[in-house]
């Protein structure tokens, strides 16, 4: 991409999700999300957008409901844009270690979609789809002004709460003959030095707690780039019940998933009408009330050096279910079983 080449702009993440994943309400954020998302790009006169991974969320399965959702948003994109470049994140294959099989394969039979399954060189810009085999040796010695990839990179935050342990092949310090690095994978927007992880299009789950800094990115080639956050994106908050009675405005927002702890001596009953009262009133998706006892055994801040791997992270946070529904060691199986699959 040259000068020529007008704007190039990037959003980044699980933009379209299962139904079965995260929220009841993914596949009509994904659809609002792309809207807003052209609409801004057509208004600073972007010609070129680009997608750097992990369309959807679920590797091994789609939702029928959720491929339709799919196809129709990808279908807008190839029409809003003189060019859509697209290329499979990790969450896109079915394998680890390959791309031959993925589940966006569809989209380079749409119209204005340019499907990139490996590592591709356009004028000064590198696009990487997710690394497989030994390609991570090669990324040393790509040398370009802007390079767009899906990686994996250690010391960098995953999401608002657990950071990437010093693990894997990759290092930031590989990155020294790109000017500009530009990442999906990480849903957290962050910069180091000449790497920047674009952050997903919206928060997911109680991971993203207060992090709504999501959205996407717009470069003019020759400057630097410039981040614009979703302001109507869904909102996770941990709160206490004394806080959001006394700040209810400035907190409520819509599409809101609310934790409330309740350090206010109330009725069953009182609770009950709080939370319906807000649901209706400020059009919340979800209201959850934790007794403050309860609160008190929920540690909600993980402790990073603990994990090895995003495995094992995995792993501990199955470990920690208490719930009669589930069995701890089967969901545990049936994790390991599946790695194993795609190994």
């Amino acid at each position: 991409m040259t000068e020529e080449d007008d704007n190039a702009i990037n959003a980044v993440a699980e933009i379209v999700q299962d139904q079965q994943e995260a929220t009841l309400y993914p596949d009509d954020d994904c659809e609002e999300f792309v809207d807003w998302y052209i609409e801004l790009a057509k208004k600073h006169g972007c010609e070129t957008g680009l997608f750097c991974g992990d369309w959807h969320h679920n590797r091994n399965s789609v939702n029928i409901t959720t491929m339709d959702a799919s196809i129709r948003c990808l279908e807008k994109l190839g029409k809003a844009f003189d060019k859509f470049y697209f290329f499979p994140g990790n969450h896109d294959l079915y394998y680890k270690d390959s791309r031959d099989i993925q589940s966006v394969e569809f989209g380079r039979f749409i119209p204005g979609i340019t499907m990139v399954n490996k590592i591709t060189k356009i004028d000064d810009t590198i696009l990487v789809p997710w690394l497989v085999g030994n390609e991570w040796k090669k990324v040393g010695n790509m040398e370009c002004k802007y390079m767009f990839g899906h990686f994996e990179l250690p010391n960098f935050f995953m999401n608002a709460m657990v950071e990437m342990p010093d693990t894997g092949e990759l290092r930031p310090s590989d990155f020294k003959k790109q000017e500009y690095v530009f990442s999906g994978h990480f849903h957290k927007r962050q910069v180091k030095n000449n790497i920047h992880y674009l952050g997903n299009p919206f928060p997911h789950n109680y991971a993203d707690v207060d992090d709504d800094e999501r959205g996407m990115m717009i470069l003019e080639h020759g400057t630097e780039p410039v981040y614009f956050n979703w302001d109507n994106c869904p909102k996770y908050r941990n709160v206490k019940l004394s806080t959001l009675l006394d700040k209810t405005k400035e907190i409520m927002k819509k599409k809101m998933h609310l934790r409330v702890t309740l350090d206010i001596d109330i009725s069953f009953e009182e609770a009950s009408y709080i939370k319906e009262t807000f649901m209706k009133e400020y059009d919340c998706r979800e209201i959850t009330l934790i007794p403050s006892k309860q609160e008190e055994e929920i540690n909600t801040e993980l402790d990073i050096t603990k994990f090895e791997s995003v495995d094992q992270i995995v792993s501990k946070e199955i470990e920690t279910i208490e719930s009669d529904a589930y069995d701890k060691s089967v969901l545990l199986r049936i994790f390991r079983d599946l790695n194993n699959d795609t190994d």
